[in-house]
């Protein structure tokens, strides 16, 4: 009888709706949770049987659709480890550090708010680790593929010193220098150690102050250079005019027993040579010592390994390096690479997903990059505690993909993704379910009285 299936169709709303009324709930709960992907209701009609001489109704269901392919709202963070995803894609997590233990659970999530814990791993608010390839020194990431990531953390890197390769020297030699009489007496030479700038500077380096031997340059520049260990030295550059557009120079380490071997014994000389300039005031690289433009080889004493060391003098007819024009002698400006040991105090992470350490002695090192896994049907992922997915078969497997590779969208570093939730259609949602949840009761009592009146009948 259609009575008994009235009361049946009513029970139905009364689940479906129940149900709907859980979806909502959580929605409107969640609607600070980073990341959070809402749920909508969607409701199936059940007939048991219809033609065109009979009814009888089976009622509704409520069925969930996960919206987990909706983007949020990227919102601005001060922490250089809070992270989302600009485009399609989810993080790589994992409950355990150890990828071998047993209770190990790779999962997917776009709850972006990582810390690090107490030894340094990534973690977000859900408990779950963040996972990425482990570059090598060369900046390489292994295979892509589940089985090479590991949980990220910077913590434990350590760099070793950086030696110095190359300074760059900008500096203006005065044109109007006058001769010195160490060049017009010939008593100039950078062969020796009484007659080299070297010579000179080996001595005030010994605080023999006015020195007793060498010559004394026109110019001089000291710059700060690093050893393969990270010990700290000063190389000199030092030039005498010889004549116009012609200058002496002379590089070396100050004091001299920085060096291990001296190739002029008692001081620290590493090249001499003389520079030419161009009638304009520009370097004249043609006429330039070759042995001042090639790399010079520095034998360190203290066991530190040798190093080779460019010095940059500028372009070729160009004034970007050593000059010449009629203004004083002045340094403008010197820099050198290399760096002493250091250790890691903050990370930032690329838009294409690399994470570098951050070091004390001014050094930055890539050290992971994280993968962006994608799906053909993301609405189709499990939902897990903490935020997170797993796959199922209406997900598809996934692919592990770079960043902004494949469709993968680009990691976008200090921002969180706020929930998909929408307040106000939410509470909409709820007044509307309410409504409908009482309506149901109404067929139920409606069906109940008709069925009383029925059994009255017989009486």
């Amino acid at each position: 009888m259609s009575l008994y299936a009235s009361l049946f169709s009513g029970v139905s709303g009364l689940s479906a709706n129940s149900s709907a009324m859980g979806m909502i709930s959580d929605n409107i709960v969640n609607i600070n949770t980073i990341g959070y992907k809402g749920t909508q209701a969607k409701f199936s009609s059940l007939v048991t049987e219809s033609n065109s001489s009979s009814y009888s109704p089976g009622g509704v269901i409520a069925k969930p659709q996960a919206l987990i392919s909706h983007q949020g709202l990227l919102q601005g963070s001060t922490s250089a480890t809070d992270l989302s995803i600009d485009g399609a894609g989810f993080f790589v997590v994992s409950n355990q550090t150890d990828s071998q233990d047993a209770n190990s659970t790779i999962s997917y999530t776009r709850a972006g708010s990582f810390t690090p814990d107490d030894n340094g791993f990534l973690q977000n608010t859900a408990g779950l680790y963040l996972q990425g390839y482990e570059l090598d020194s060369d900046g390489n990431a292994p295979t892509v593929n589940i089985g090479n990531l590991k949980p990220i953390n910077v913590s434990n890197f350590t760099i070793t010193a950086e030696a110095t390769t190359s300074v760059a020297i900008r500096a203006n030699l005065q044109s109007s220098q006058a001769i010195s009489p160490a060049v017009t007496g010939a008593t100039y030479t950078s062969a020796t150690v009484a007659g080299s700038m070297a010579g000179y500077d080996a001595d005030v380096s010994q605080g023999i102050v006015p020195a007793t031997q060498g010559t004394k340059p026109d110019f001089q520049t000291n710059t700060q250079v690093y050893d393969a260990k990270g010990g700290l030295h000063t190389v000199t550059f030092a030039a005498l005019k010889q004549a116009d557009n012609l200058w002496n120079v002379e590089i070396f380490i100050s004091p001299p027993n920085d060096l291990s071997t001296q190739p002029l014994a008692g001081t620290g000389q590493l090249a001499s040579g003389q520079i030419a300039f161009n009638g304009d005031g520009s370097i004249d690289t043609a006429g330039t010592s070759p042995a001042l433009l090639a790399a010079l080889t520095v034998n360190w004493s203290g066991g530190a390994d040798p190093g080779q060391i460019t010095f940059n003098l500028g372009t070729d007819g160009q004034s970007d390096g050593i000059s010449e024009f009629a203004g004083e002698s002045t340094v403008i400006s010197t820099t050198s690479n290399g760096a002493k040991f250091g250790s890691v105090i903050g990370v930032s992470v690329k838009e294409e997903g690399i994470v570098t350490a951050l070091f004390n002695n001014g050094l930055a090192r890539d050290v992971f990059i994280l993968p962006i896994s994608t799906f053909q049907n993301p609405d189709g992922l499990t939902r897990r505690q903490g935020n997170s997915y797993t796959i199922s078969d209406a997900s598809g497997s996934g692919d592990l993909k770079l960043a902004g590779k494949g469709g993968a969208g680009f990691v976008a570093p200090s921002t969180l993704e706020a929930s998909t939730v929408d307040l106000a259609q939410e509470f909409t949602n709820l007044i509307t379910i309410q409504r409908a949840f009482s309506a149901s009761t109404k067929i139920i009592t409606t069906a109940d009285e008709m069925l009383t009146e029925l059994n009255n009948i017989k009486r």
